[in-house]
């Protein structure tokens, strides 16, 4: 036992972190803390309030230092790419975050993230702050051939930095994930007791102290687990709120689902039509619909019998307008003929019209803060995931009611939900199964590093190499399964990944840059640069996308048109103008699709005359 050891064990609170003669972070003494110990008399100097550790500044800095990468769409491992909302993200968080800011900040209503645990054996993520130079990633084998982080490294007590390499990792990207989140918007952070008490003083500076909203224990293992004589049985959720405007919904109250209302003899109604204006029969089509109601025969609670079918002498009932726009109902026309006449019916108003109602059974409830219930164990998650994958191919997956219940506090019908360290995916699959229940539209962003999967593993044996292959492929069997029983229900997932820049470097020799023509990389597809300007542009990627021909150039067009692209070779003067007659919002070119520099004038001459509040970019 060396003597710092043994003053360590004497004084622990006198023991810090600090950096060697060589720049490594080490073990130190806090000799101010220990004179004051000894003598007993109180340390001169001025005293604050302040969690410090280090590496903060650098992470701060690194949090708001700007990236050159990009993402590039992946087709192959998509599913209905053109048409679905959601997106999966495969690359290191911190870039990823970097590169989705701009297009959705503020927009996200909910972030949920289960970082890794700071055990000593857990991975974490290589931040090198103070050696951020690619060529020093690159010499120490930490980037692959785009230029991703890809080494996690072990953070083992040993190193002598064992906090503050995961306090540096998770504060960086919780600077990011702020600005992310809408004014009403919350994160939820799964953790232990390692971290906990660092992880809350982090919040509290980022969110600030007063947008906590709580500290969540949930019971993941009740035979627990012996740390030191006590079997510690439960994790924690921490959630904060970005302001005030934040409103936690009641959730279902699963033990009285089924018993409460029948055995008081009644039910309760609400009205089935959707009055939030942002939900029409222009967006959502397949919500507006007619009932035909019979107005002549009721129920013995007065209600009035109904179908989905025209029916001789029967009233045809569509949802009302509101504000000179045609509203939907909440529920979809498959859900609506699986509860006809038994779920909802129709119900005369006072002034005389007539709405369709839910016969409403699922009391709600304000959630508790601590959940103990079978359903959000640790075992839960692990016999879900082997019932999808056939066996285990991921350790310790999170219990899809914890995240049902989360999403059910914190979203809307509407909402966006991100989760940074997606692992196999619970959240992606949580929104999927709220949806499909309640006949929402939220959409999910999962973003997930593509760390490899161990070498002697179940999962590498079943094919999959990288966690991320695990993601995905759970998103796509769960959405299988919802998808027969909802089809109109959004299960799919455009996969993007974290790459380098679309465009080369420029020369820094004259005589190269005289002769430097093309400035896009030659690997480069028209999907990259159509969502890289995408991105450049501060736009999101969830919009319908399609792909025709014109002339037999290839064009791409996203938000019904109102984007266009088109970044084939010396394209004809004729096509430029049939594109321009479509006045989109913005159109896209590559540098190259101009014949010559007389033709790129004339071309951009036209667009401005013809089309004057399109926005054309030039790559």
């Amino acid at each position: 036992m060396t003597n710092l050891d043994k003053l360590e064990k004497i004084f622990p609170e006198c023991i810090t972190e600090a950096l060697d003669d060589d720049g490594k972070i080490c073990r130190a003494v806090n000799f101010e803390r220990l004179k004051q110990i000894l003598s007993g008399e109180r340390a001169a100097g001025k005293e604050a309030y302040e969690f410090n550790f280090v590496g903060k500044k650098n992470a701060e800095l690194e949090a708001h230092r700007p990236t050159d990468k990009t993402l590039r769409p992946a087709l192959d491992e998509s599913r209905d790419f053109n048409a679905t909302e959601n997106l999966y993200v495969e690359g290191d968080n911190l870039e990823a975050l970097k590169i989705l800011e701009e297009s959705y900040l503020g927009k996200v209503k909910m972030i949920y993230i289960d970082p890794p645990y700071n055990t000593g054996n857990d991975f974490i993520y290589r931040d090198d702050f103070a050696q951020n130079a690619d060529d020093f990633n690159l010499a120490a084998g930490n980037l692959d051939a785009d230029g991703n982080r890809l080494n996690l490294q072990l953070n083992r007590e040993s190193r002598g930095r064992f906090h503050s390499d995961w306090c540096a990792m998770i504060f960086s990207r919780l600077l990011l994930a702020k600005n992310f989140l809408s004014d009403d918007g919350v994160i939820f952070i799964s953790i232990d007791d390692h971290e906990q008490a660092n992880l809350k003083k982090i919040c509290d500076e980022v969110f600030g102290e007063k947008n906590f909203v709580a500290q969540i224990a949930v019971i993941t293992n009740p035979s627990g687990r012996d740390y030191g004589g006590v079997a510690r049985t439960h994790e924690y959720i921490l959630a904060y709120r970005k302001s005030e405007a934040l409103s936690i919904n009641l959730i279902t109250d699963e033990e009285n689902k089924f018993t409460l209302f029948d055995e008081l003899g009644g039910f309760e109604l609400r009205e089935l039509r959707n009055r939030n204006v942002r939900f029409n029969d222009k967006n959502r089509p397949n919500l507006y619909y007619p009932f035909y109601v019979n107005t002549q025969a009721n129920d013995e609670n007065g209600l009035n019998y109904i179908s989905l079918e025209p029916q001789p002498n029967w009233f045809e009932l569509y949802p009302q307008e509101s504000q000179g726009i045609k509203t939907v109902w909440r529920w979809g026309k498959e859900k609506a003929a699986a509860n006809l006449n038994v779920n909802i019916m129709a119900k005369r108003k006072k002034d005389g019209g007539w709405m369709i109602v839910e016969k409403y059974r699922e009391p709600k409830k304000m959630a508790r803060s601590v959940w103990a219930d079978k359903a959000c164990r640790n075992e839960s998650g692990t016999l879900l995931l082997k019932e999808i994958f056939g066996g285990k191919v991921f350790d310790y997956p999170k219990s899809i009611t914890t995240l049902i219940r989360l999403t059910e506090m914190a979203t809307g019908e509407d909402s966006i939900v991100m989760d940074f360290f997606s692992g196999s995916a619970t959240t992606a699959h949580a929104v999927m199964e709220l949806n499909a229940t309640d006949g929402g539209h939220r959409k999910f962003i999962m973003i997930q590093i593509g760390d490899e999967t161990p070498a002697n593993s179940e999962a590498r044996r079943a094919g999959y190499e990288k966690i991320s292959d695990i993601g995905k492929e759970r998103i796509r069997r769960a959405g299988d399964k919802l998808k027969a029983e909802h089809p109109a229900l959004d299960t799919g997932f455009r996969v993007f990944k974290v790459s380098t820049s679309n465009f080369k470097p420029l020369p820094t020799d004259l005589q190269t840059l005289l002769t430097f023509v093309d400035n896009i990389e030659p690997d480069r597809n028209e999907y990259d640069l159509f969502f890289g300007t995408l991105l450049s542009k501060g736009m999101t990627l969830d919009k319908k996308f399609a792909a025709e021909e014109v002339d037999g150039f290839k064009v791409l067009s996203a938000d019904g048109g109102e984007i266009l692209a088109c970044f084939d070779e010396k394209i004809l003067a004729a096509t430029f103008r049939k594109l321009a007659e479509r006045k989109p919002r913005k159109i896209f070119f590559r540098d190259s699709s101009f014949a010559s520099s007389a033709d790129k004038i004339n071309a951009l001459e036209f667009i401005k005359n013809f089309a004057p509040d399109t926005e054309v970019t030039v790559l």
